[in-house]
């Protein structure tokens, strides 16, 4: 599998680190709403951002990267395609909302 990409709509300075949603936007991509601690500041809450992934997932954060949104809520994902699959079987198995 190629390496996947997921958007991910990012609230920081929230209460606690948690994805508070999965969905599939009309083309079909992964969606995700996530919210983490850190400040939107120096790029703290996209490095929270990819740790809240990699610990909710369980792979290494080197195989996530931030390849869009570094200044916006709006952030695009990408995932090595050596976890690829992984994580997408994980996506469908979660409950969508």
């Amino acid at each position: 599998m190629a390496a996947l990409r997921i958007q991910v709509r990012l609230s920081p300075k929230s209460s606690a680190n948690r994805i508070d949603a999965v969905t599939r936007n009309s083309e079909q991509q992964w969606c995700l709403r996530a919210k983490v601690t850190a400040p939107p500041d120096k790029g703290q809450a996209n490095t929270a951002l990819i740790q809240l992934l990699a610990k909710t997932w369980h792979v290494r954060p080197s195989g996530l990267s931030l390849v869009a949104g570094q200044t916006d809520r709006n952030k695009l994902v990408e995932i090595d395609e050596d976890i690829a699959a992984e994580i997408a079987a994980r996506l469908e198995a979660w409950p969508q909302t």
